[in-house]
């Protein structure tokens, strides 16, 4: 501890130095500073001081060749991306932010409008929830500092998704409507404007596609209303958003190499092909978000909000047609979940200015309170052999003051103190139809409660307009969520619901630069964990790791030849490994060392034709369940290369896309099942080239 605080230190004085070196008579110069990253739906409003932030604004969205908001998002500066479903609109793929694999969901905190979005299970937020039409901005906040104001999970990071209002805008609507590969068909319908001090905005999409890979039809309707009345000392708002899914899931494709598996590859005989004809899950989810705000006095404004979510799924899956044991294609699972999650999160936002000095602060207190209920039965229908039944409740306080200097110097600093309590408990019917291989005993129950504390230390300086220097230290924690506890639990093992929890601690330091219209970010970053969680697949076991370490770099660069044609690039190096028990120096499955992007986006012809190119890129990484790091079944790294051409005409716009346009046979996701002498590994393709087609208007 004492060695990082030295580090802390050292970036400070050598800022302060550079400073003294670079010192000019100007006075003009020592108060310009760089552009601040606009993030006024967080709870801050400018940021947290001292880490590392990327805005993505809604011409980036709507101009972006890539299909979903995570191809879009596996562009910036270590994000990677891993997928379970064929990447069909994005359902089943998960972001993740500085190397946590297949936790990702659980370790990369995702708001909506700077409210918690997160499920409390392993799917974590799917980002197809949120139709690309209705988001203002993505804000990211690279880090674990995002803990004290949002609370458990934000050990990756935090991206904050700002959804349109209808405030301060004409009446005004906009219709699209696309084709393209696969039988894919969307149509997509926004309406906003302001009418005195009311204001609306509607959103509604509906999407259809066949899939790339066999079994792989999917069905997604979706619809967003924000509502809001300002009144003369403050505003009432109110937004409900709901989701209906129907996927079918096309499952693995196995590797295998050796005298009990046999010899073949299915990956290369045919990728989009399935051994799972049946399976499918059907999902159902409405959001209801609410609350007022009051100006008490000057600089000083109170919101009192809070949320109700819900989220019903059911997932069927069957043997695979491969097998000759069990039976293929008679049932193996049959799952019905009910997710449901309130909250109530009142805070103050204070913004005064005393001299040279600027304080902003912001004090709050949430509570969340989620209830799970899940049937686990052989087929639909039967009687369920487990209903497991999970309560969580959250009470956190927390404050977190910045002060700025001259304006050019911020300090930021905040704790928060959480108090979590469990209750989880399992009904066991073991007269209830069961599958050849039987199933888990009864699960032990928890009744239990703990206190956690998340704190944040932050710096930045601006020097002049051209060069600025951050740093940070930072340290949060990470609850298990419902399914580590009681989700896929290992077979003819009794289940135990008590797990410890994940605790991190970050250090970073890094500059932004300005050299005319080049823009560059980079950091460097160190962070240390204690009982990751995890889940094994082979196992079926959720467990506590031993200490884990990520460390990295990320950079990225945006270049303005012209005010027609703009540059984008990145490229990250990360590193995921245990640092002590029988995997010490190992990496961690399921993340890549290197990743980066290159982008263009030019104005061929002002707005009436545009191009936008963009390239992909990640390295190897060992598969999911190698933490030996075998090596024998590493996933091969790729460069997926999109183009997007466009335009508008008055009223009318059009795009023609094409996604993965060298049609690169590839896949982001494997599980090393390997054993002694027999290569067995199971893999999820990805799309190959895709084209959509679209066009629509607006009034």
């Amino acid at each position: 501890m004492g060695m990082n605080i030295k580090w802390l230190g050292a970036v400070a004085t050598g800022a302060l130095l550079v400073q003294t070196a670079l010192a000019q008579d100007n006075s003009a110069d020592k108060r310009v500073t760089l552009p601040t990253i606009d993030v006024s739906s967080s709870r801050l409003g400018e940021g947290i001081a001292g880490t590392s932030t990327t805005v993505i604004t809604a011409e980036d969205i709507q101009r972006a060749p890539e299909s979903t908001l995570q191809d879009l998002l596996s562009r910036e500066a270590g994000i990677q991306t891993t997928s379970l479903y064929g990447g069909v609109n994005g359902t089943g793929t998960t972001v993740d932010m500085r190397g946590f694999g297949v936790t990702a969901p659980s370790n990369v905190l995702v708001l909506v409008d700077g409210r918690r979005f997160n499920d409390s299970d392993l799917t974590g937020f799917d980002f197809s929830l949120i139709p690309r039409n209705s988001i203002e901005r993505i804000e990211i906040t690279r880090g674990n500092s995002g803990a004290v104001l949002y609370g458990d999970g934000a050990v990756g990071g935090v991206i904050n998704i700002v959804t349109k209002s209808g405030v301060g805008a004409k009446p005004n609507a906009r219709v699209e409507a696309g084709f393209g590969s696969y039988q894919t068909r969307e149509a997509k319908l926004s309406a906003s404007g302001s009418f005195g001090p009311f204001s609306t905005a509607v959103f509604a999409n509906t999407f259809n596609t066949d899939g790339y890979r066999d079994n792989n039809k999917t069905r997604q309707n979706q619809a967003v209303g924000d509502f809001r009345y300002r009144l003369n000392e403050g505003s009432v708002f109110f937004n409900i958003a709901a989701d209906r899914l129907d996927q079918h899931l096309p499952g693995p494709l196995t590797i295998a190499n050796g005298p009990f598996v046999g010899n073949f590859n299915q990956f290369s005989a045919n990728p989009r092909g399935t051994n799972y004809p049946l399976d499918n899950l059907k999902r159902n989810n409405i959001a209801v978000r609410g609350g007022v705000t009051r100006d008490l006095w000057s600089g000083a404004e109170l919101t009192v909000d809070g949320s109700l979510r819900r989220k019903e799924t059911t997932f069927a899956t069957f043997n695979p047609t491969n097998a000759t044991f069990p039976v293929p294609n008679t049932p193996s699972a049959y799952n019905e979940t009910t997710l449901q999650a309130v909250s109530f999160t009142p805070r103050l936002n204070m913004d005064r200015s005393f001299g040279d000095v600027r304080a902003k602060a912001i004090a709050g207190v949430d509570v969340y309170r989620t209830t799970y209920k899940a049937n686990r039965a052989l087929f639909q229908g039967a009687a369920p052999n487990h209903i497991y039944d999970f309560n969580q409740t959250t009470i956190a306080l927390y404050a977190q003051p910045t002060f700025t200097w001259r304006d050019n110097t911020d300090l930021s600093f905040g704790w928060r103190i959480q108090r979590n309590a469990f209750d989880a408990r399992d009904t066991f019917d073991a007269t209830a139809p069961a599958g050849p291989f039987g199933v888990n005993p009864q699960g032990l129950p928890l009744n239990t409660s703990e206190t956690q504390n998340a704190w944040h230390l932050g710096v930045e300086h601006r020097f002049n307009s051209q060069f600025a220097v951050f740093a940070r230290m930072a340290q949060s924690f990470r609850v298990p969520n419902i399914d580590e506890r009681v989700g896929a639990t290992p077979v003819l093992t009794v289940t135990n619901f008590n797990l410890r929890t994940q605790t991190s601690r970050d250090y970073e330091g890094g500059v932004r630069l300005r050299f005319g219209r080049l823009d560059v970010q980079s950091s460097i970053y160190d962070m240390y964990l204690t009982d990751e969680l995890h889940f094994s697949p082979i196992t079926f076991a959720n467990t506590n790791l031993d200490p884990t370490r990520r460390y990295g770099v990320e950079n990225s660069a945006t270049f303005r030849v012209n005010d027609s044609l703009r540059l984008k690039g990145s490229a990250s190096y990360t590193r995921a490994v245990f640092r002590s028990g029988p995997f010490a120096g190992s990496d961690i499955p399921e993340v890549a060392r290197w990743s980066g992007s290159a982008g263009a986006s030019w104005d061929v012809y002002r707005k009436y034709l545009t191009l936008d190119v963009g390239a992909r890129i990640t390295g190897k990484r060992y598969a999911d369940g190698d933490e030996a790091n075998g090596g024998a079944n590493m996933i091969p790294g790729y460069a997926v290369f999109d183009v997007r051409l466009g335009g508008e005409i008055d009223r009318f716009f059009w795009s023609v896309t094409v996604q993965n346009l060298f049609d690169k046979s590839y896949y982001d996701y494997a599980l090393d099942q390997s054993f002694t002498g027999n290569q067995l590994v199971q893999v999820y393709p990805l799309p190959g080239r895709q084209i959509m087609v679209r066009a629509g208007a607006t009034f």
